[in-house]
């Protein structure tokens, strides 16, 4: 196991590099200009080209590209244009915020999905049946921007249960912070409810047809004891793929929903540093959102060994 994880981690290297590559050419493509959005379209040629020299754009391109790759080798990611602050201790101020919604986003799918996924794989054509696969087209068909307007409406401004926008560290008001983070965790779990339970279902029915379950079944076997502990645990290899594979998701996803809470997390960070034609910051957090991606796929694979022994990294 130990050498499978550091192998990976060693494979992350070339990954990380191509991602760094596409990261620093694709923001270049966005129009408009660095430099002239920070002084205003009536800056004067003479400051213009002073502050294109101080931030190195000035140099050909290649020598950038060059000159950036150095300092991440070194993991140093330099210094935002706008703020002309470091962006790493940024990046560190604000990520407790992103996990803690990715986190609570997962935990709400999870907690939903994974049990809607049973009961309907067990009645199968039943009501329950077509009851989860309203919930699953439903889930997918919204947008979370717009779910997270209609929950706003519904439960912030009609009936004044919860907080509208804003963020409250745990550590400061652990009821405030809850109540802060369920708009948002709802407005990003539950798009990926759908996608889970339809891939719980999917695996259940697959499980529940194999000659195991067949003959566990005519030996008598509880029908509870059956399902969690003999056909659960192998239905959830698949979704959990599923899951790691929505959580890396969710990391790069939460621009849109932090920027209507007001929540500071690192997609609210992102979308203003795209708007600002900030490069190094938005390079870095391509980088950082790339890390954990790879990062939750390995954890993912580590926890196959959990589900099913069988499985062994050499």
């Amino acid at each position: 196991m130990a050498r499978f994880i550091i192998h990976r981690l060693i494979s992350l290297i070339p990954v990380l590099v191509g991602i760094a590559l596409l990261a620093f050419f694709a923001i270049r493509l966005v129009p408009g200009d660095a430099v002239l959005t920070i002084l205003g379209q009536e800056a004067t040629p003479e400051l213009v080209a002073e502050v294109r020299r101080i931030m190195g754009l000035d140099q050909p391109l290649y020598m950038q590209l060059i000159d950036w790759l150095a300092h991440l080798a070194r993991l140093d990611f330099g210094k935002s244009f706008t703020s002309g602050r470091p962006i790493l201790p940024d990046i560190l101020l604000r990520l407790p915020a992103t996990l803690e919604l990715t986190l609570a986003a997962t935990l709400v799918s999870i907690t939903l999905a994974i049990p809607l996924g049973m009961l309907t794989a067990m009645k199968r054509g039943s009501v329950w049946d077509y009851i989860e696969r309203m919930i699953s087209l439903a889930g997918l068909s919204m947008p979370s921007f717009w779910l997270a307007l209609l929950l706003i409406e519904v439960f912030a401004l009609r009936l004044d249960i919860l907080p509208a926008v804003g963020y409250v560290p745990f550590t400061e008001d652990p009821i405030g912070n809850l109540r802060g983070l369920i708009l948002p965790a709802l407005s990003l779990g539950v798009g990926m409810v759908a996608v889970v339970a339809r891939y719980t279902r999917s695996s259940m029915l697959d499980v529940l047809g194999q000659d195991y379950i067949r003959t566990a079944r005519g030996k008598g076997l509880r029908e509870r004891r059956l399902i969690i502990r003999h056909a659960l645990k192998n239905a959830l290899i698949p979704v959990v793929t599923v899951t790691g594979i929505q959580m890396g998701r969710l990391i790069g996803g939460t621009v849109i929903v932090e920027e209507i809470f007001a929540w500071p997390g690192l997609g609210r960070f992102t979308l203003q540093a795209i708007f600002e034609r900030d490069y190094p910051v938005v390079q870095t957090m391509v980088m950082v959102i790339a890390f954990f991606f790879v990062i939750i796929n390995l954890l993912v694979d580590i926890l196959y060994c959990y589900l099913d022994p069988r499985i062994r990294f050499d």
